[in-house]
């Protein structure tokens, strides 16, 4: 299987991201459209849609079929309104494409006004949110607009309010200053130390280990001195480092012209997680010999052809040349270490890919200063086929957990915690036959006796498939606190009330104006929870932290909880749905109850991932500052107990 095979899906997601994102992107309309409205009656509005055309081109007017496609379309996420008519008001010409069969069609060149004519059958929002998809000729070309998002004033309409950023929030200056001070930093250091695991792993693959001597031999040989190999050998697994960390540059430049909340949206996007539930699943087939996946051949003929240099750039181009040969084994283990980081940012991205390049080019070094260190090696064989298909098995588990993922945000029902539990169950039972020899997969190896080495592989696997069986009932010992936070929440349960389940905390689910009615009438500090359905930290947090009886009683009693979900995509009332304008003077479409709380959580408390929790007064100001994933029990309680003291006046 070539590469670009595999980059369909990701390609896939990109032309969507663009088309949620189309105001942030780099990406340019063609036709810029002004958008005006004017009240007809009761419900009823016209819309009059303008734009100064572009040279060269032919715009289809709207209201024709062409082959089955409409022209130009209209899109709204309101359910109560209909679009009675739409068509162009200005001049027009007809026009007989060829590939359209010859048929008659009425374009516009040059400047062009349509109107459309809306019913609303209940209220009217305040603004009108939409997007405008159209097509167009350019020269011998027939061509898609990129799609236009527009929001315009509708007269009479009424606005629920709902707040975004609110003044009284300074959380660079809250009353007492227990909390964290930022959220990333202090996981920098773990992601650097798992990519340099799956760099290890990575290294006895059957695509890494054997070039280890081959390489550090070739070096060795080559050069005059034992320094100058030695030099030539750091400078290899330099550049191996430095490819690796390459990679990620893109996601720094596009951080700066998208939202700040799409890293988060790329770990809870459906569509991205059904992605890479495919991506895993082919993964694993990979790694079990079904095929091979590779880079074009072209491309690693091009690279391998110019690392014959005796210079600098033959050795960066030797480096390459193992970065793409090598991808059938390191693609796979990369890409779950950084699709798991994803929602983080563009540094936790750079930090893994990082601590993978170093544990890849490391040996290298480190045989050329030591070559006696060779003799040492284990030789290559059939134990690295076993390698592959145990990650293979591997793959699998991630791939149930991003399914998971999308399962959990949409609520289909298919992966409850229990079936979750149980598929990983039946893939540990495989592991486990497989590496004692009763499951044949792909290429795996005949051995005659049971190395030390395999029967701990066993014994752990064994182990730890027996750990998730309780994990399938519906009893105390179904909490399976060692994975707390990776199967689905408790409360997505085949189970109908499952025992395990906290009853005293209740937090208000995504009404943030109803909790502060509520603290304000019980004078309580209001505790803001943001989470989301696919948080792997926010239900570690509540099954182990929140479960804890001092914090237990200290959230049940002496605060009132909302849990704000941000990855949740059902539609805001039409009366909710706006457009923000920050500070900055960008703008952001907010459409879904997701939307409403991403962009609270990014205004007024300087945070874009999950959880993060916030103590606020009833006057709405700031008690501490903001607390992220803690968990230890004891230091949550006492950031808990230092907001009651601001909340009465203490320090």
């Amino acid at each position: 299987m070539k590469f670009v095979s595999f980059l369909i899906g990701i390609l896939a997601f990109s032309l969507f991201s663009n088309t949620v994102v189309s105001q942030d992107s780099a990406a340019k309309a063609a036709f810029q459209w002004t958008v005006k409205s004017k009240k007809l009656a009761p419900g009823q509005y016209e819309l009059t849609f303008s734009t100064p055309g572009t040279t060269g081109t032919q715009l289809y007017a709207p209201a024709q079929d062409l082959d089955g496609t409409a022209s130009a379309e209209l899109s709204f996420t309101y359910p109560d309104m209909v679009v009675e008519s739409f068509a162009a008001t200005g001049d027009t010409k007809t026009i007989n494409p060829s590939f359209f069969g010859n048929k008659p069609l009425n374009i516009t060149e040059g400047p062009a006004e349509w109107k459309a004519i809306v019913k609303f059958s209940k209220t009217v929002p305040a603004s009108l949110l939409g997007n405008l998809s159209v097509y167009y000729n350019k020269g011998d070309e027939f061509l898609p607009d990129i799609p236009v998002s527009f929001n315009t004033t509708l007269e009479g309409g009424v606005s629920s309010g709902g707040k975004i950023r609110i003044a009284s929030i300074d959380i660079k200056s809250p009353v007492n200053s227990c909390g964290d001070e930022a959220t990333q930093d202090k996981s920098l250091a773990g992601i650097f130390l798992l990519g340099f695991l799956g760099g290890l792993i990575a290294l006895i693959t059957p695509c890494v280990f054997p070039m280890i001597p081959v390489t550090v031999t070739f070096f060795t040989k080559k050069s005059k001195n034992k320094k100058g190999a030695l030099f030539n050998a750091a400078m290899y697994g330099f550049f191996i480092f430095l490819i690796y960390v390459a990679i990620t540059i893109p996601f720094h430049i596009a951080g700066e012209t998208i939202s700040p909340e799409i890293f988060n949206n790329i770990s809870t996007n459906v569509w991205l997680n059904l992605i890479f539930f495919a991506v895993f699943v082919a993964f694993a087939l990979s790694f079990f010999g079904l095929y091979e996946i590779i880079l074009p051949s072209s491309f690693a003929n091009k690279t391998d052809s110019r690392s014959g240099h005796k210079n600098i750039s033959g050795i960066f181009f030797m480096a390459a040349t193992l970065a793409i040969v090598s991808f059938s084994c390191t693609g796979p283990i990369l890409g779950t270490l950084l699709a798991n980081v994803a929602n983080e940012g563009p540094w936790p991205l750079t930090m893994g890919a990082a601590g993978f390049g170093l544990a890849l080019g490391l040996p290298f070094a480190l045989f050329a200063l030591f070559p006696n260190w060779l003799h040492s090696l284990p030789k290559s064989g059939g134990w690295m086929t076993d390698v592959k298909v145990v990650l293979g098995f591997i793959e699998l588990a991630l791939a149930v957990k991003f399914l998971a993922n999308a399962d959990n945000v949409e609520q289909w029902g298919i992966l409850k915690r229990e079936v979750f539990i149980g598929a990983w169950v039946i893939i540990g039972i495989a592991i486990v036959l497989y590496l004692l020899g009763w499951l044949k997969l792909g290429h795996g190896t005949r051995f005659r006796k049971f190395s030390s080495l395999r029967i701990s592989f066993i014994l752990f696997f064994t182990l730890f498939t027996a750990y998730l069986v309780p994990g399938l009932t519906n009893s105390t010992y179904a909490n399976l606190s060692l994975l707390s936070g990776f199967p689905p929440p408790l409360s997505y349960s085949v189970y109908k009330h499952h025992v395990l389940i906290a009853r005293g905390i209740e937090p208000i689910h995504n009404d943030y104006e109803k909790a502060l009615a509520r603290a304000r009438a019980e004078k309580k500090p209001l505790l803001i929870d943001f989470t989301g359905w696919a948080c792997v930290n926010c239900r570690r947090m509540e099954e182990k932290v929140w479960t804890n009886r001092e914090v237990d009683s200290l959230m049940r009693d002496r605060f009132v909880v909302v849990s704000l979900y941000v990855d949740e995509r059902k539609n805001l009332p039409a009366t909710e749905q706006t457009v923000f304008r920050s500070d900055g003077g960008n703008e952001k479409n907010i459409v879904t109850v997701g939307d409403k709380w991403s962009t609270f959580q990014t205004e007024n408390f300087g945070a874009t991932s999950q959880p993060q929790y916030a103590i606020i007064s009833p006057d709405e100001k700031a008690l501490t500052k903001t607390k992220f994933y803690t968990p230890d029990p004891l230091e949550f309680s006492d950031w808990l107990k230092c907001g009651l003291k601001a909340m009465s006046g203490e320090k």
